[in-house]
């Protein structure tokens, strides 16, 4: 078949809504692209989305997920075979996600191969996502710090609404599914302040070990004592961290195990009309693919 036949003269070719019974199939485009997700870390993902498959032939040649928060939704796992690529199909999936999404702002992390399609989309760069990955090393000076603690059980469920709103002022976006999903998966931490919660963490396993993230605070020190605890906690072991690059986190990081392993453009296609005033900030994503 010639590399430019689109997507029309692909008679096999169909797009589906993608359901869990697709996530082999989306596990082995996902190793081709050499991304490091889990079989567990797709099925978190599709929990909290929507998305198209691409078959040909009933095999899962390209995928497309939208996870919706509120008037806000991120597009992700953008993938397609690599025998197919440039005959349509990533957009066509885009598409068709995007014409039911009915939101005001869609988001995405975009490599610079997919930056080309993106902006054709109407997406603009907003910043850089900066990825940290490596074994965590903490310094003696890391301890974490005593306005920080894990929570867990009744402690937990009772902060979730204050955590989920400090999330949706730091994201400008309503991520009280995804925050009660990460509890759910991982641990959490929570930063306080005249003993109330200021900011918090989310740890859980993904990939090749752990991720942090997301991360909200209101100041730098707040990220990092945050951080000092993710890194206590995951000594010895690999840790990654996606950063915005305008948190300037990258050389603390860096100092403490977590080499520079590439990253991503944050992208945007619309805005909310009047974005909500922030007194406090994302210095950690949940996952590229989450925001």
């Amino acid at each position: 078949m010639d590399p430019e036949t689109p997507i029309e003269s692909m008679n096999t070719l169909t797009l589906a809504d993608f359901r869990p019974e697709h996530l082999p199939g989306a596990l082995r485009l996902v190793a081709e692209a050499r991304w490091p997700h889990r079989a567990e870390d797709l099925a978190f993902f599709l929990r909290l989305s929507r998305g198209i498959v691409a078959l040909d032939g009933g095999q899962v040649v390209g995928t497309t997920l939208l996870t919706r928060f509120g008037p806000v939704a991120v597009m992700s796992m953008i993938v397609v075979d690599a025998r197919l690529r440039g005959r349509g199909i990533g957009r066509r999936m885009m598409e068709q996600v995007m014409a039911g999404a009915a939101v005001a702002e869609l988001r995405l992390v975009a490599t610079e191969e997919g930056r080309p399609l993106y902006e054709k989309l109407g997406f603009a760069v907003t910043g850089e996502i900066v990825q940290h990955q490596g074994i965590a090393a903490p310094q003696a000076a890391d301890l974490p710090s005593g306005d920080v603690s894990w929570v867990d059980g009744a402690e937990r469920e009772a902060l979730l609404p204050a955590i989920a709103a400090l999330d949706a002022e730091a994201a400008q976006a309503d991520r009280a599914s995804l925050v009660s999903a990460l509890a759910g998966a991982g641990r959490i931490a929570v930063l306080r302040r005249r003993g109330a919660p200021a900011g918090y963490l989310a740890l859980r396993a993904f990939g090749r070990g752990d991720v942090a993230g997301p991360v909200v605070a209101p100041d730098r020190p707040g990220a990092e004592a945050l951080l000092s605890a993710a890194l206590a906690a995951c000594e010895g072991r690999f840790l990654r961290i996606d950063t915005p690059a305008e948190t300037g986190l990258g050389d603390w990081l860096a100092a403490r195990g977590l080499a520079h392993a590439g990253g991503g453009l944050a992208m945007r296609r619309g805005a909310p009309a009047l974005p909500a005033p922030q007194t406090h900030h994302l210095f950690a994503l949940a996952a590229q693919a989450l925001g």
